[in-house]
């Protein structure tokens, strides 16, 4: 630690033009050249959109004819908007079904597939099919299995219970879990190989010690398992609330927002105001919101699971 200490003083210690020629002859500017590009791609496609929505929330534009400074009235009629509560409840609604019934799932997956031997690459495949199918293609299939009629996929199933048929899409009380049943389908297979993957990474002596001890499965996954992956669970959790808040193809292309709005989120009220009102200014002012409180979110949950993470 000594020896490192003082090798980064003598090069501090170093005049500028001396450092200045080290560092051409170590690399420098060939990592410069390549580092350039990417820099401006970066900032052109992700960090100057953001800027200019900094802007053009602050004004009343439809893109098309001269844009007017309104200032914070834009946001002013957002949080004004009747249907923003409703928005923000629906989108909190399916959030917490989606945590509720997404989040274990993968976890459950990937502890049975570290089981499995032989079939374990099947398996794999199997899991990863619903993620290779394009999203609006899988949620225009789970729609015609939604079919209210009997002749219905589920409904025909159910019927041979003696149950149906129901209104899947139809119901105010039912719309919601069953698009968060498809998106939780449509989308457990990554979380599924990632946990897999830090299966595979655990020392498998704590597994056989454990077993000599008469551990079962339940307690082998209760006290080695969930532990070993906790840094990866609390990073997917992060970005599975941040993903579910930004829900917007499942109820769009299923419901369209209803019935009687029951399944309208806010990115589907930023798509109205854009899209169907032609008020971009006010749609990107909702959009702004939704980034503020998503960062407050993400800051809040890093900070209060910082120390259990490292535990």
């Amino acid at each position: 630690m000594t020896q490192v200490t003082t090798a980064a003083q003598r090069r501090r210690a170093q005049p500028p033009l001396q450092r200045l020629t080290r560092w051409v002859r170590g690399g420098g500017i060939t990592t410069f050249l390549f580092f350039v590009p990417l820099l401006f791609t970066f900032g052109y496609f992700a960090w100057w959109p953001i800027l200019r929505s900094l802007l053009l929330a602050m004004q009343k534009t439809n893109l098309v004819t001269e844009p007017t400074w309104v200032g914070f009235d834009n946001f002013q009629r957002v949080l004004a908007d009747p249907l923003l509560a409703t928005a923000v409840v629906n989108t909190l609604w399916f959030a917490t079904l989606a945590l509720i019934i997404g989040f274990p799932i993968p976890i459950l997956m990937a502890t049975f597939m570290a089981e499995l031997r032989r079939t374990r690459q099947i398996a794999s495949v199997l899991v990863c099919l619903p993620v290779i199918i394009p999203p609006v293609v899988a949620v225009l299939l789970w729609k015609q299995f939604y079919d209210p009629s009997p002749s219905g996929v589920f409904n025909e199933i159910l019927g041979v219970f003696g149950i149906g048929p129901l209104p899947w899409l139809q119901s105010p009380v039912m719309a919601m879990p069953s698009i968060v049943v498809q998106a939780t389908w449509a989308s457990f297979g990554q979380a599924t190989i990632i946990y897999l993957a830090a299966l595979m990474s655990i020392q498998s002596d704590l597994y056989e010690a454990a077993e000599m001890d008469g551990a079962r499965i339940f307690r082998r996954f209760w006290h080695i398992t969930l532990p070993q992956m906790r840094g990866i669970m609390l990073l997917l959790l992060l970005l599975q609330i941040i993903g579910t808040m930004q829900v917007f193809t499942e109820p769009f292309v299923m419901t369209g927002g209803g019935p009687v709005n029951k399944t309208t989120t806010v990115l589907m009220l930023i798509y109205n105001y854009a899209f169907q009102q032609g008020d971009y200014g006010k749609a990107t002012a909702l959009s702004l919101l939704l980034a503020v409180v998503l960062t407050i979110v993400s800051a809040v949950y890093l900070r209060l699971t910082r120390s259990w993470s490292k535990s």
